[in-house]
């Protein structure tokens, strides 16, 4: 059975030996460092959680240059992030003297990645005249209106678990709420595929049923995401309330994997 996502591929040895390297050094600095996590440094971490991601929509519209074209790859473009994100870190947090230095470092450096990245997502649009920057507003609008709506629920069942988590909660919901909303409008609107085999197999089921006729099957796949984010967010309060520095590092990493793709499907739709 596939369990990987379709694409998945590690990057030419010498890339990834390099990669790993990086990695390796960066990690072992943060972790001779150990700096101050808290919720800011994890929201802060936001926009480089959507850099590579609008990265790895040039390597999917094959728009980089040979060079850069292993980076962009599934495998790969999750080690470039972490390395780059990781190396901002230890460098801001070695000469910053606490307060808002870092995470303002972590998150202006992210948004410069994004940016630079999107900005010849949009180029590659115009140039084969298919940007629909329309899409991309309807996404945005529709994950937030989603996020804020299981949002709302949640503080109302669990007021405890939204108390806690805070913003990197909200984050986490978002992220996974736009990834939902991205997804069902990319299936059921503009007839792409989804590539993850778990994710599929729920908009499968979602098929079957009598309401596709009316609503498609990608409704079943959002419902679905928001019901595992509130829950990861629930289960996580009590984590981040005893070890924030794990709890906040932990559901930012639950964020990365819902707002990571959802940017990704934004990019690519406007552009292609």
């Amino acid at each position: 059975m596939q369990v990987l996502p379709e694409g998945f591929s590690l990057p030419p040895v010498p890339y990834l030996l390099a990669l790993l390297l990086a990695l390796g050094v960066v990690a072992f600095g943060l972790y001779r460092r150990r700096p101050t996590v808290t919720e800011r440094h994890v929201l802060a971490l936001a926009p480089w959680m959507v850099a590579g991601s609008a990265f790895h929509v040039l390597y999917a519209l094959n728009a980089l240059p040979a060079a850069l074209r292993p980076l962009g790859g599934t495998a790969a473009v999750y080690l470039v992030v972490a390395v780059l994100a990781g190396a901002t870190w230890l460098l801001a947090d070695r000469a910053g003297d606490g307060g808002l230095a870092v995470p303002v470092a972590l998150a202006s450096t992210g948004a410069v990645a994004f940016l630079a990245s999107a900005a010849v997502a949009l180029a590659w649009g115009v140039d084969n005249g298919s940007l629909r920057l329309g899409w991309a507003a309807l996404i945005l609008v529709g994950g937030c209106v989603v996020a804020a709506a299981t949002w709302a629920v949640l503080a109302r069942v669990r007021p405890a678990a939204t108390s806690v988590t805070g913003w990197v909660g909200v984050l986490a919901v978002f992220g996974h709420a736009l990834d939902a909303v991205s997804t069902a409008v990319g299936i059921d609107i503009l007839g792409f595929a989804e590539r993850t085999p778990a994710s599929r197999f729920i908009i499968e089921v979602g098929n079957s049923l009598p309401t596709a006729e009316f609503v498609g099957g990608a409704w079943l796949f959002v419902l679905v995401k928001l019901l595992v984010a509130g829950a990861i967010v629930t289960l996580f309060a009590d984590y981040v309330r005893e070890e924030p520095t794990e709890g906040y590092l932990l559901l930012g990493l639950v964020a990365a994997v819902g707002l990571g793709p959802g940017a990704h499907n934004v990019v690519l739709f406007t552009v292609a």
